[in-house]
């Protein structure tokens, strides 16, 4: 990609993930993930409804009359945002690739988080760990994201959320949020996902296209897994064969949601032909409540 069209491509991402961050998610967002604890921050005179307990006694006796301690929250908080650039990632038939969705939510996330004073950082992960951005704070930092997000390209086409949920776990330290990011199309991460949740907050976001759910009468078909390769021929005329494609989807899909349940992490879906707005703000509001 040229150095002037990437450009005006992380301008324009940034302009709309940006404005989405500061209008719709950035109350619900504070709400949502919690900071570390409170501070003391001042003293003021007691009103009428404060908590008694919160009366500074020494304060009171040297003035004569009561006043109360005023405490903040500890807000900042570390991000992880793990993405997944696996070659099914590529795959859209509607609005958009997997891929522009990803982008535009780790720029909203990385957005949110630093209205609110937090740290971000990312990991790319295929089958490897294509990329680790150690978190920071600031604006170019966060246009660095998105650029990388935009021109990356990943060595390995398939996925291991196992050996990303690892590396995750083993390079940050402090409790974090992290945000996995990916269409899950993988087996055997829930023993991963569970220690990682055990240590940091984890959050699930699932992307999909609705054309994975269903397999179209369009006769016989040649197919190609994005993520080994793999051609092969499909006859999609027979009702037996869009059948049995359709209960391993399902099959599938029962087995992550069943994964996220035992884990305890929050989750949500977003197609690629929807906006992400709607789960996004349910999802906060919902950790908020």
């Amino acid at each position: 990609m040229e150095t002037t069209e990437l450009l005006k491509k992380v301008r324009k991402i940034e302009i709309k993930t940006r404005g989405l961050s500061q209008e719709l998610f950035s109350g619900e967002y504070h709400t949502a993930f919690k900071g570390r604890g409170m501070s003391f921050s001042e003293v003021r005179e007691y009103q009428v409804g404060d908590e008694i307990r919160a009366i500074d006694w020494n304060v009171t006796a040297r003035f004569g009359h009561p006043y109360v301690k005023v405490f903040e929250e500890e807000r900042e908080l570390t991000v992880m945002i793990l993405v997944d650039v696996s070659g099914s990632e590529s795959f859209g038939t509607r609005k958009q690739f997997k891929q522009d969705m990803i982008t535009e939510l780790c720029a909203v996330l990385a957005f949110s988080a630093i209205q609110n004073n937090d740290k971000i950082g990312v990991l790319f992960f295929s089958d490897i760990v294509e990329l680790f951005i150690p978190p920071k704070k600031g604006k170019s930092h966060i246009l660095h994201i998105i650029r990388q997000l935009l021109e990356f390209k990943p060595k390995s086409t398939k996925t291991n959320i196992t050996q990303a949920l690892r590396y995750f776990t083993n390079a940050i330290k402090k409790k974090s949020i992290a945000f996995v990011i990916s269409d899950f199309m993988d087996s055997g991460f829930s023993d991963a996902l569970k220690i990682a949740s055990g240590k940091h907050d984890v959050i699930a976001l699932r992307i999909y296209d609705k054309r994975e759910r269903e397999l179209p009468d369009m006769g016989l078909i040649k197919v190609k897994d994005a993520e080994s390769g793999k051609m092969m021929w499909l006859d999609t005329s027979s009702k037996s064969v869009r059948n049995h494609y359709y209960a391993a989807v399902r099959e599938r899909e029962q087995m992550v949601k069943d994964i996220f349940l035992r884990s305890g992490v929050d989750t949500a879906s977003i197609a690629t032909d929807e906006s992400y707005i709607g789960p996004l703000t349910t999802l906060f509001k919902s950790r908020g409540k």
